[in-house]
């Protein structure tokens, strides 16, 4: 595939040092493609990318397709186990949800088993090619998916702290499990679990643009992989359980504060009902681990811990990627690799027939035509494309920035993985990222993230098209519908964000800058938005007040501001007909009253780290519901304190 550099301006990208005036007047401004920082991605050089995408459009910057049929979306075949929020953050989830409510057993009929009862498969290892080598030292392993190690970690008197009872259901695990005594050998590593095959995974990777070789599992090891009643296959995997071949100069460990955050966001996204990694357990190693969380020269010895982390797959566009990258001899390997992952994770496309007739038109030169149900791999790409702009566009409707969307760090079946230096908006800032790392260029901020969502599908197209596996057309045309499906979904959020009738930019991106302008604080304000009455009647005075805890100290020119748009808003929802209080619980459903705030992780943390966790177990309920009022919990909505800002709390390093 013909690939080209091309600078592109990162959307509602600012500048350090930009003044609130000048964020203001250059947020979504639709029709710029300049930037006086820009970053360099690598795009195919069909005219169709040379558009930034963005999170609202004046216009379709990709080009409108010619369908022979109409092209189902890929994206909704996938089980993730992800519960409903009511009304749903896209269709694609909420098809998503509906495939598993079809095929979901009844509770009575699940027979829920003992951890020497469940039913093992271990399909990784047994179908794809391994490391000869059994040793872990650091080391490039070649011609290989894997290698078998198992966990290392020294431990002294284990401890269970926290666990996910809702992973336990999908596993098919008897929850009296978390009561046995050496459940945190288990899950430490420390004790095998019988049935198991443990191995750490190859893969490479593009870290913040540049391409970083091999990476691979340097601190997670997988403990094996099982398939429950629902036929679902899913891996164990421990994080920071010891030394792989991949740990380059690591120690393979990890800090608690660290496996807090992990094990806190991952169940706190699926409470979102976004795709996610889940997080089984939260185990204490008894052992101290030392770490220069600011790379300042100052490190300090910190608690040690291990979280369970619970997938269909950990794949990642970097297992392909590191094959592609060794030169023909292991181009088999992408083609090996990505036939299991079809065969396991993809099986409609693996029985995708003719007569399913999924043609499409290119809309370039002979206005050719191409059939996916010529090409498995094709409509694999065009799938993990989707689920990828799916994704992203669920993130942007709760505010959440992952920090850290290096290749490695994308799963190819489009759930959130690797919680880093993550962090949800505050008051609303297009640029904000939560990576210290990140600071010079925002390359990974919050409005980036569609960027670089598409950027990486460029990168794992180019890897299938290395391979032979996909042409130039068919890599071009998943980045089309990344385009399309991200359009599609974010304009869909936003819509039933603001309870509107039909999606309109103009009314949206006037919000947006009103909120940059006054940093107004994200999640309040939507949940605080639903209590806002169509009635034309209401006096100036009086449109305010239904937002004034999101609205804290502005002038007169900022209150006119907001009042003209509160009018322009009422007038829309007017026409729609809909009754308040019906408007008003479906933007609950899909506006959550509680996110996951770096400071509640880090309140969550500080007590932990004196050895008390009933906060982090707290927190993992209030997050279990965040659509839900939960009385007696509304501390957790509370805006940022002032120390919410220091060092280590809203920002984080990529240290562990």
């Amino acid at each position: 595939m013909a690939m080209e550099t091309l600078k592109m301006s990162p959307i509602l990208f600012f500048p350090l040092g930009c003044t609130t005036k000048t964020k203001a007047a250059t947020m979504l401004s639709h029709l710029s493609h300049t930037s006086s920082s820009s970053i360099s991605l690598s795009f195919s050089s069909s005219t169709a990318f040379r558009h930034r995408l963005r999170p609202l459009f004046p216009y379709p910057p990709f080009k409108i397709l010619k369908f022979h049929t109409n092209l189902p979306s890929f994206s909704t075949n996938v089980s993730m186990d992800s519960p409903r929020a009511a009304g749903g953050l896209g269709s694609s989830i909420d098809s998503l949800v509906d495939g598993l409510e079809k095929q979901s057993l009844s509770e009575e009929k699940r027979v829920k088993m003992s951890l020497e009862d469940l039913n093992w498969d271990n399909s990784f290892v047994r179908e794809l090619p391994g490391d000869p080598r059994t040793d872990v030292m650091p080391r490039q392993v070649l011609h290989s998916c894997y290698s078998k190690v198992s966990p290392s970690v020294q431990v002294e008197n284990p401890q269970l702290v926290a666990w996910s009872e809702s992973v336990a259901e999908i596993l098919d695990l008897n929850l009296k499990e978390f009561e046995r005594p050496d459940f945190p050998l288990l899950f430490s590593g420390a004790s095998p679990l019988v049935g198991g095959i443990s191995y750490a995974q190859c893969y490479g990777g593009h870290q913040f643009g540049m391409w970083a070789g091999q990476l691979g599992d340097g601190r997670a090891i997988t403990l094996g992989e099982l398939v429950n009643s629902k036929s679902q296959r899913w891996e164990l995997q421990l994080k920071g359980a010891g030394k792989t071949p991949y740990s380059r100069f690591a120690d393979g460990l990890a800090v608690l504060r660290s496996s807090i955050r992990e094990f806190l966001c991952s169940e706190a996204i699926h409470g979102l009902g976004i795709p996610t990694t889940r997080a089984l357990s939260l185990v204490t190693t008894g052992k101290y681990v030392t770490r220069d969380m600011f790379y300042d020269g100052n490190p300090k010895d910190e608690p040690g811990a291990i979280v369970c982390r619970v997938a269909q797959s950990f794949l990642r566009f970097g297992s392909f990627q590191i094959h592609a990258s060794r030169g023909k001899e292991d181009l088999d390997i992408v083609r090996t690799l990505a036939d299991y992952t079809i065969r396991h994770h993809f099986p409609h496309i693996e029985n995708m027939s003719k007569s399913d007739s999924l043609s499409f038109s290119t809309g370039q030169e002979n206005d050719s035509v191409v059939d996916l149900t010529s090409n498995k791999y094709a409509a694999w790409a065009v799938e993990v494309a989707e689920r990828t702009a799916s994704l992203i566009a669920s993130w942007q409707g709760v505010g959440f920035t992952h920090g850290v969307m290096n290749t490695d760090n994308m799963s190819v079946l489009g759930l959130t993985i690797d919680y880093g230096p993550f962090g949800f908006l505050d008051a609303f800032d297009p640029s904000f990222t939560p990576n210290t790392t990140d600071l010079p260029g925002r390359r990974y901020c919050f409005a980036n993230q569609p960027d670089v969502g598409l950027w990486n599908i460029a990168q794992f197209a180019s890897t299938l098209s290395s391979a032979n596996l996909i042409n130039e057309k068919e890599a071009d045309y998943a980045l089309e519908r990344y385009g399309t499906k991200f359009m599609d979904d974010y304009q869909a959020v936003m819509t039933k964000k603001l309870g509107l009738p039909k999606y309109n930019k103009q009314l949206i991106s006037k919000l947006l800058n009103n909120m940059a302008v006054d940093k107004v604080d994200y999640t309040n304000f939507f949940r605080l938005l639903s209590n806002i009455k169509a009635d034309s009647t209401t006096p100036d005075e009086e449109l305010l007040v239904p937002l004034k805890a999101a609205l804290l100290d502005i002038g007169k020119e900022r209150k006119e501001a907001w009042t003209s748009w509160v009018k322009i808003y009422i007038e829309e929802l007017s026409g729609s007909g809909v009754p308040d209080e019906d408007r008003k619980g479906s933007m609950n459903s899909v506006n959550p009253k509680y996110i996951l705030r770096n400071y509640l992780c880090q309140s969550a943390i500080d007590m932990a780290e004196q050895g008390d966790f009933e906060e982090v177990r707290r927190l993992l309920k209030v997050m279990e519901r965040p659509y839900d009022e939960q009385p007696g919990m509304e501390k957790y909505a509370r805006l940022p304190p002032a120390w919410a800002y220091r060092p280590g709390v809203r920002m984080l390093s990529c240290s562990s």
